[in-house]
């Protein structure tokens, strides 16, 4: 691999990381706000969920114009 370059698996792995963390932690603090913690974890409908979707698209959009990169393209260093 050329200096500079980060391996492909790397890219992936971090952007799985990422949605999973994204849709895991996103998802739970707007069911915890709005009350769709269940016994089994979360569930979210109407409001809630769309909520949630609009909080994902900007962490995988806002983050990396914020602060360079998202969390685990930051932690493996697996920035493009």
């Amino acid at each position: 691999m050329a200096d500079g370059q980060v391996s492909t698996g790397r890219i992936v792995l971090a952007a799985i990381l990422d949605f999973i963390t994204a849709f895991f932690g996103i998802g739970y603090a707007v069911a915890a706000l709005s009350g769709g913690l269940t016994e089994g974890g979360f569930q979210l409908a109407g409001f809630p969920a769309l909520l949630a979707i609009v909080l994902i698209v900007l962490y995988f959009w806002g983050f990396p114009k914020l602060f360079g990169a998202r969390i685990w393209q930051g932690i493996l260093k697996a920035k493009p």
